[in-house]
Parts: C-alpha cells; structure tokens; sequence
C-alpha cells in the first residue's frame, strides 16, 4: 500500500511525534520528584482559576468522567484537592485546589518551563503558530481520551484562550453545546 502523502508532511509528522515524545519524557522526569503526573497537572490547570464539579471539569480538559474520576482520587489522597458533596445535588462533588495543590500547580509549571530545551534559535512563537495550525486541522472527536496539553497562561484564565470557543485550549476550536 503507497501513501499519498507528501514526504515533508510524513517526515513533518515523524518529528512532531518524535518532538511530542521527547518534551513528555522530559516533562514526567520534572514532574517525578513533585510526584505528580501530566493528567494530575492538566486536571491542576483546569482548577486553576475556581472550584469546578467533576462533570465540568472533565469537560475543561477534555476527558471522560470516570478518566478524571481516577486522577482525581490519587490528587485528593496526596492533599492536592478537596471533593465537597453538593448539598443542592448530592451526587456531585465541588472539586477545588488546596494551598497544596496550588503550591504544586506552581512547582509543576516551573518544572515544566524547565523541561523544556533553552535554545535561543528555537522560535517558539512561530512552532507554536505552525502547531496550533495543525491541530486545527485534525478532525475533533476521534480519541475522547485524548489529553491535550494545557498551555500554561499566568495572564488569562486557563479556561478561555484567545481564538478558542468555550473550552480554553489554544489551538482547540470546539463549537460550544
């Protein structure tokens, strides 16, 4: 079987995959020492900015339920969030971010910067551009267990992005429900 593919497009693949898989193992050996995961981290970022159910926030980060579910239970053993039963529906949990886990949201972003290659002949502006370009491009809704990488922002909430519709992540565009 003969790919139509362009050779720069598959070559281009090859090194996003290659890229992807390089920054994630640098990315697991920062976050190691701070014993979280990137899902703990992305499930961190999405409670960022407040108190989220976890119907809501598997939303934000673009997981199912009973994915987050899962992350959620190690975060709350290890001190990171707090579940509050709702007393308006008492099958939902408010899900928030202790003094810990914000601490460790903070370490976590720090160690990611770190993780990632200090080349001034890197433009990061124009990777991102190209990369968000590609994103856009592949059909929404093929793997629901897909955790896209939440671009830290200390200046926006990491809810909302500029050019995104309902569900903060650059690069993302989803009609709203």
């Amino acid at each position: 079987m003969t790919s139509n593919l362009d050779p720069d497009a598959r070559n281009s693949y090859r090194l996003i995959t290659l890229a992807a898989r390089l920054v994630q193992r640098r990315q697991d050996d920062a976050l190691a020492p701070l014993g979280l995961t990137r899902a703990a981290v992305i499930a961190l970022e999405g409670l960022a900015a407040g108190p989220l159910n976890q119907e809501q926030l598997a939303e934000v980060v673009r997981v199912q339920s009973q994915t987050l579910g899962r992350v959620l239970t190690r975060l709350e053993g290890s001190g990171h969030i707090t579940r509050t039963r709702q007393s308006k529906d008492r099958r939902q949990f408010k899900v928030e971010l202790t003094d810990f886990g914000r601490a460790a949201l903070d370490a976590a972003r720090q160690a990611e910067i770190d993780a990632y290659p200090d080349d001034p002949e890197i433009s990061w502006k124009v990777l991102q551009d190209e990369l968000t370009k590609f994103i856009r491009a592949v059909p929404p809704g093929r793997d629901p267990e897909v955790v896209p990488f939440v671009v830290p922002d200390h200046h926006r909430s990491p809810r909302r992005f500029p050019g995104t519709r309902g569900h903060g992540f650059r690069g993302q565009d989803h009609p709203q429900q």
